[in-house]
């Protein structure tokens, strides 16, 4: 799990690297492939779900300002002050990594990089929760308390998840609910924290792609995410560099 997740981090060091105005968002999926297959690994979002009528065709998500989550990379030319959330998923060796980052493309305003901030410090306030011992319940309400609480909206049809021999695994961890409840944590459990915060709205809906989810109001969006041990104490970030 941790050297899976390590060629995830990888990728994503390389994607602030080059994230930057007239780049596509297909170049950055290139890029983004030859460092997983460089490393003997597969990406994880190619061909998924396996038998699927409209399979991921790209290997990483690529979501524009208003796009939350799963954007399909293509021709799309990134403009000077838009935001881009990156998803990557890497399999190495049956096992799973997975983490998002959401990045500014050259110079943004304050109110941008307040949503990133805030986006960021949930996924935190959620990994501050998970240990040994305590339930998802905790972490989904830390990283709602800490959005809300700043303005911002979390989205409810989209969750973070276990992750494994699987990318997506019992337990479901959503990104809104009350202390106390769901599923108990158990010393080295792999968890996917993935809190997405809109700047308006909670809703979203799917585009004509059967992928790109945007937001209905078409405010801003961001995704921040990393894979996760549960331990008797502090988490141990797996997809951290």
């Amino acid at each position: 799990m941790r050297r899976a997740n390590q060629i995830v981090a990888e990728v994503l060091q390389l994607m602030r690297e080059r994230v930057a105005p007239g780049v596509t968002t297909a170049e950055l999926d290139e890029l983004a492939e030859a460092v997983i297959r460089g490393h003997d690994a597969i990406p994880s979002f190619k061909g998924y779900p396996p038998g699927s009528a409209n399979p991921f065709p790209a290997s990483i998500c690529a979501s524009v300002n208003d796009e939350l989550v799963h954007g399909i990379p293509g021709p799309r030319v990134l403009q000077e002050g838009d935001i881009i959330s990156v998803d990557v998923g890497a399999i190495l060796d049956g096992y799973h990594g997975d983490a998002s980052v959401t990045l500014p493309v050259g110079q943004t305003n304050a109110q941008v990089q307040s949503l990133l901030e805030v986006t960021e410090g949930s996924l935190y306030a959620g990994i501050a929760a998970a240990r040994a011992g305590s339930r998802t319940g905790d972490i989904s309400a830390a990283i709602q308390s800490y959005v809300e609480g700043r303005g911002y909206n979390v989205v409810r049809e989209y969750t973070g998840h276990g992750i494994g021999r699987e990318m997506h695994e019992d337990p479901q961890v959503p990104n809104y609910g009350k202390p106390g409840t769901g599923p108990q944590l158990r010393k080295g459990m792999t968890v996917a924290l993935e809190p997405m915060v809109l700047a308006g709205d909670s809703c979203v809906r799917v585009l004509d792609d059967h992928w790109t989810v945007v937001s209905c109001d078409g405010n801003l969006t961001a995704h921040f995410e990393h894979t996760i041990a549960v331990t008797d104490g502090d988490a141990d970030i797996l997809s951290r560099l």
